[in-house]
């Protein structure tokens, strides 16, 4: 009989960044909640992360990332016990479908810039034709290039993005190119997760931005009327665009996540490093409110618009039951 292993105090948390991304895109917040007392594990899914495998073709399926991911989650699970998750675009869809799979094994999960469809501003009007190529050979060939704003608003942030693709083809916003086989996959596990999105019974944090130029608010909406759980925090950003984990939103990011994840149940904090003075001296992240109902969120047109008149206006939060926008 295999001998059970004892949780150890420490809540486990598993990132999940976006499809041919790195764990660079999720690093400021797996900083921020190493100091907040989490064991931070951030996968490299065959296949799925930038420069897994020799042929960038060679993304695998759906079922493969989804089955890696399953099996951290088990090795935290036995270690930890208490497993948060969060996800970034594709990694937020995959974050969802793991809740699906293991609703008993993850407390919470963050949802950031979730892309069900890739319907934002910056998206190309060929796009639509992509699904249909997903389905001949040209998906062992092609490949989809990253556009300009890149995901971020930062304006020096998206120059060294875009130089670092230049020159490298990849950066810390991903690689320089998304191969049509590693699409194909990612439009098969978002319509898998859209047909059971009320299987998904953890709570939930939706983060988003109302300017997102990959995925529009549209995603956030289905996602936070779809949970099957009452308590859905929704918050949409005004100053940054698809990758709000790296974008000027970053630490409201962070500080949101962390809260949540506080709320049910991750209340461990380590004590801070000696000599790591600038983030030791990062104040704790406020208590989220709780929330009587599920998120509502008005039609897209409307937060578009909101964007549009208030983006800059005045700093600060408006809030309205479970929406905040920041």
């Amino acid at each position: 009989m295999q001998p059970v292993e004892r949780p150890s105090g420490r809540p486990a948390a598993l990132l999940l960044h976006g499809l041919s991304g790195s764990p660079v895109e999720m690093h400021h917040l797996a900083r921020s909640l190493r100091h907040a007392g989490f064991s931070v594990h951030i996968p490299a899914v065959p296949g799925y992360a930038f420069g897994t495998r020799a042929n960038a073709f060679d993304t695998g399926t759906w079922e493969q990332w989804t089955a890696y991911a399953s099996g951290m989650l088990d090795v935290l699970y036995r270690k930890h016990g208490r497993i948060y998750v969060a996800g970034l675009c594709i990694g937020a869809v995959l974050a969802l479908r793991l809740a699906i799979e293991h609703p008993e094994r993850i407390r919470a999960i963050s949802l950031i810039s979730t892309t069900l469809h890739h319907d934002g501003w910056a998206v190309p009007w060929y796009r639509r034709f992509v699904r249909l190529a997903c389905h001949t050979p040209l998906r062992r060939r092609a490949k989809l290039h990253e556009r300009f704003p890149f995901g971020l608003k930062n304006e020096r942030l998206r120059e060294r993005v875009a130089r670092a693709m230049r020159t490298e083809g990849s950066s810390a916003a991903g690689a320089e190119f998304l191969p049509l086989s590693g699409m194909h996959q990612a439009y098969r596990l978002s319509g898998s997760v859209r047909r059971n999105i009320r299987s998904v019974t953890a709570p939930a944090l939706v983060l988003h931005a109302l300017d997102d130029d990959v995925a529009s608010t549209r995603n956030a909406e289905f996602v936070a009327r779809g949970i099957n759980n009452p308590d859905v925090r929704t918050v949409l950003y005004r100053d940054s665009y698809h990758i709000l984990t790296m974008d000027n939103d970053k630490d409201s990011v962070a500080d949101e996540t962390i809260a949540f994840f506080r709320r049910h149940g991750a209340r461990v904090m380590a004590p801070a490093r000696p000599g790591d003075r600038a983030e030791s001296q990062r104040p704790e992240a406020p208590e989220a409110p709780p929330l009587d109902a599920n998120t509502w969120m008005p039609d897209p047109g409307a937060m578009a618009g909101l964007a549009r008149s208030e983006r800059d206006d005045r700093p600060g939060t408006v809030a309205s039951g479970g929406l905040a926008t920041v």
